[in-house]
């Protein structure tokens, strides 16, 4: 087997949580980073340990000038960029009715259209190359919905439907798109990174488990390995085929064919009055 060709990453989101565990498995596994976040600060500890192979930037994704001029000049410093991981992103917690206006569109300023900027500034640079590798970071809310989360699900929705489509838009091109949808994972998701709506009462009762789950009680002990899921990337980047869609975690992979099924069904329950609303064939005669 030849040796493992390095590769240049670019990673949004990469100061903490899974962006971050990934960015360390890859820096481990000899490729170069180039890190991003809002804080360069924040990624001080990577250049001490990994040298120049991380390349910190500072940048936030709901700036799209930013944006642009930021996969600029990785590329004038690095040369190219092989994968593009898109993970900036956050949580919103509350009911349909509790969330405001305001929490709702910043949720989609980074969650997808901070995603949206970051594609549309790499894809001419890996078309240009006619290679690379755009991973976007959904979620298992990105397949199936929860009480309690349901912004956040619309917005891991919009990313899979723009990524989907992209996908089919730059194949031609020798450039790949995997939409990885993430289980649960050891990370400080469900605290410092969530947003919380106000509570309304008339929801404690049905709501209560979920808001408990969101509270921050559950970071850091969920099944997910951060680590093993960087290292899961660094597989899926090398396949030769890899995939649209990769599930990451038991929960996910568990969890995804059920919801399937389920819809599966429920459209085979209701195909008769599916196919009572096209206007009947025309007489041929």
């Amino acid at each position: 087997m030849s040796p493992r060709k390095p590769r240049t990453w670019f990673v949004t989101g990469a100061s903490r949580g899974l962006g971050r565990a990934v960015t360390e498995a890859v820096l481990d596994a000899g490729d170069t980073v180039v890190a991003t976040a809002r804080r360069a600060e924040t990624l001080d500890g990577l250049v001490e340990t990994h040298g120049e192979r991380v390349v910190p930037l500072p940048l936030d994704v709901t700036d799209r000038a930013a944006v642009f001029a930021t996969v600029a000049e990785a590329v004038e410093r690095t040369g190219r960029i092989d994968v593009v991981l898109n993970n900036a992103g956050y949580g919103l917690s509350g009911a349909v009715e509790e969330v405001t206006e305001q929490q709702v569109r910043d949720q989609f300023e980074v969650n997808v259209f901070g995603m949206l900027w970051v594609t549309q500034a790499v894809l001419p640079v890996l078309r240009r190359q006619g290679t690379g590798h755009l991973l976007q970071m959904s979620s298992i809310a990105g397949v199936t919905t929860y009480p309690n989360l349901g912004l956040y699900c619309a917005s891991k929705w919009a990313l899979e439907a723009v990524g989907e489509t992209v996908a089919q838009e730059v194949e031609a091109f020798g450039v790949r798109v995997t939409l990885v949808e993430a289980g649960e994972f050891r990370t400080d998701w469900s605290a410092d990174s969530m947003v919380r709506a106000t509570p309304m009462s008339d929801y404690d009762e049905v709501l209560a488990k979920r808001r408990h789950g969101m509270s921050g009680a559950y970071a850091h002990l969920q099944p997910g390995d951060p680590r093993r899921a960087g290292e899961a990337l660094l597989e899926l980047v090398d396949a030769d085929e890899p995939p649209l869609r990769l599930l990451l975690g038991n929960g996910a992979a568990d969890l995804a064919p059920r919801v399937l099924r389920r819809r599966l069904a429920e459209w085979r329950a209701w195909d008769r009055l599916s196919r009572t609303t096209d206007s009947p064939p025309r007489d041929a005669s």
